[in-house]
């Protein structure tokens, strides 16, 4: 375990999956990560790559060849090296080997950072093919879970969720065990705040389209303390928390890919949201928490 530290923040991650696994403010000693009970998600902040969401039968295609990878993708189950630490900042490296090649038959590196400033943890996922000829194909994504209620004198529906900038967006709708129903798009109504309640996450993760830099908070008219997540350059953002079984956290996740369409044939190239590397290039995706 990994433990970054300044004045407002104390943040450990793990070299397993390179996950943020807390998040403490110094002041209030308050813990905005989810713990990761295994009766309800064992996970604190995992990270999705190389693909984001499901698969049709966990199963995709790739010149000719078929391939097998469960939700989400491996790295989330892969330990990481670390690459470089310092008291402020952390980065993990992966690799792939033998093992990823059986699921994903590309060259890769990537490099997890994760680095404090004042009250705000910078996350930054640099992805390279380090291939000199073949195109890379992937996807990436973040499942960070925030505690909710964040402080004991607060509920789960005392809090609502807010965006900036305050407009609305597409929402995408997810068909459980079928996949996104794209064709079917709707406009949610982001443009003012979303009450939070488990009810919300009955049929599974809400699906935003994202155009431009943008900013979710959960907040609560209780307490002064929340958190956001800002990106600016991601695609989609995911707002999951379990149901029926349900907890008390709601992750944020910005996503640079998405799950298959319900329509989609399994060619790897031509899935929704699929990101393209050309060889020896390298792209860096980014996002930051802010915490309150």
């Amino acid at each position: 375990m990994v433990t970054l530290h300044n004045d407002f923040l104390t943040v450990t991650a793990s070299p397993a999956g390179a996950e943020l696994t807390s998040v403490k403010n110094n002041l209030t000693g308050v813990e905005y990560l989810w713990q990761a009970d295994p009766k309800v998600w064992k996970r604190h902040a995992p990270v999705l790559f190389p693909i984001v969401g499901k698969l049709q039968n966990d199963a995709y295609t790739f010149e000719g060849k078929t391939y097998h990878m469960t939700q989400h993708g491996f790295a989330r189950d892969r330990e990481f090296d670390v690459l470089a630490q310092s008291e402020t900042q952390v980065s993990f490296v992966l690799r792939d080997d033998d093992e990823t090649r059986a699921m994903y038959p590309f060259a890769f590196e990537l490099v997890i950072t994760y680095t404090l400033d004042n009250n705000l943890v910078h996350v930054d996922y640099q992805v390279t093919n380090p291939d000199t000829k073949q195109v890379m194909y992937f996807a990436i994504g973040a499942h960070p879970g925030f505690n909710i209620p964040v402080t004991d004198d607060t509920e789960f529906t005392d809090y609502y969720m807010s965006f900036e900038p305050k407009k609305s967006r597409v929402q995408i709708p997810l068909v459980a065990g079928k996949g996104i129903d794209y064709a079917h798009r709707t406009l949610a109504a982001t443009d003012v705040n979303q009450a939070l309640n488990h009810e919300f996450f009955k049929d599974d993760a809400v699906i935003y389209e994202l155009n431009g830099r943008t900013k979710f908070s959960i907040v609560s008219d209780k307490t002064k303390h929340g958190v956001s997540l800002s990106v600016s350059d991601a695609p989609f953002m995911g707002v999951w928390s379990p149901y029926p079984t349900t907890g008390d956290f709601v992750c944020i996740e910005p996503w640079w890919g998405i799950a298959d369409t319900i329509e989609h044939k399994g060619d790897f190239t031509d899935k929704l949201g699929i990101n393209t590397l050309e060889p020896g290039a390298q792209i860096t995706h980014s996002y930051s928490i802010s915490i309150f």
